[in-house]
């Protein structure tokens, strides 16, 4: 199949590249570069050994998406692009409302233009309103979302909803968990730019001797060890995921909705202990108060994407932690 991928170049996106060409699939990207490098792409080809198609374009350009979608036939769309720090997005609101949104009503209308009825979107499980018993299902409460980078994703689920709806598209929304670790050939992972926001980074960074030290916020939550429990998943688990959603969007029409976890949580302290110890390396931490916002626990249930998907994530946080480590000692290379 033809897929178009938006983001591609980025730390999700550029793993799904890897999974899809292995499969077979042609492969197109656009990206602006905004959260990437134009190298990334070039790595995706060393890993795979195949070609992509790249266009450094702001998938809010409607003109250039336009002449695009005028060059290649597109089977169908993985639509990763877009604004994505959380802590970002509660000073620059305004900016990701209108970067998040405008790219996704910009592509919908270009693929209604092109008769392109086929799309996954990149969401979140930080769509899912923080009232919610653990694990997280497919029909858990959403909406209530803490901060302006959550609404955004929530609100491009409406409006693929409704474009499924009225155009009879094939909308599949994957509501991903906590994407950890990189490609284990070391050539491609997250890179975060200035100070990182999520867990991972900052512990790879730590080690590494970047930063000075790494900040476990909270540690009276009620969890067996005071600190906060998420569902980290390997980056690379998750772009398989997007394959097996693919065949589903090929095969069926309307929308459908599906967690990519790994249904197990695991502590932040645990995730600190664990990179330590697989990787023998120092990761210097210490205990700050709680930040506004962060649930104890959140994990999820993804049983109906193994069921529908026929997927299920496979690597453990053992792999997690040796790959990101990989990627990071190779990154500074």
């Amino acid at each position: 199949m033809n897929v178009f991928v938006t983001g591609g170049a980025g730390f999700i996106g550029s793993h799904t590249c890897v999974e899809l060409l292995k499969e077979g699939h042609t492969v197109v990207v656009a990206d602006n570069l905004v959260n990437s490098t134009a190298d990334v792409v070039t790595r995706v080809e060393k890993i795979t050994g195949k070609t992509i198609v790249f266009y450094e374009v702001d998938v809010c350009d409607e003109a250039a998406l336009d002449t695009i979608f005028v060059k290649h036939a597109f089977d169908v769309v993985i639509h990763f692009a877009g604004l994505k720090a959380v802590g970002e997005s509660v000073g620059i609101p305004v900016n990701y409302y209108a970067n998040n949104l405008g790219s996704t009503t910009t592509l919908c209308r270009v693929m209604q233009k092109h008769n392109v009825t086929r799309i996954i979107f990149s969401s979140s499980a930080t769509v899912y309103n923080g009232c919610n018993e653990m694990p997280l299902t497919e029909t858990s409460v959403t909406g209530g979302c803490i901060n302006p980078y959550g609404w955004t994703k929530y609100m491009c689920e409406q409006i693929l909803r409704d474009a499924a709806h009225a155009y009879n598209w094939s909308v599949i929304l994957l509501r991903y968990f906590n994407p950890v670790g990189a490609h284990e050939s070391g050539l491609i992972g997250e890179t975060p730019r200035g100070i990182p926001n999520n867990l991972f980074p900052y512990i790879t960074q730590t080690a590494a001797g970047i930063r000075e030290c790494l900040s476990i916020y909270g540690d009276d939550y009620n969890t067996p060890d005071g600190t906060c429990i998420r569902d980290y998943i390997h980056v690379v688990d998750l772009a398989k995921g997007h394959v097996a959603a693919l065949a589903y969007a090929m095969a069926n029409t309307g929308e459908a909705v599906f967690n990519l976890g790994t249904g197990k949580g695991t502590s932040v302290s645990q995730a600190v202990e664990t990179f330590a110890r697989v990787n023998n390396v120092a990761v210097p931490h210490k205990m700050a108060p709680r930040r506004a916002g962060d649930l104890a626990v959140c994990y999820a249930n993804a049983e109906k994407a193994a069921v529908q998907l026929h997927w299920r994530a496979e690597k453990n946080i053992e792999d997690m932690c040796r790959d990101a480590w990989r990627w990071e000692q190779l990154s500074r290379k």
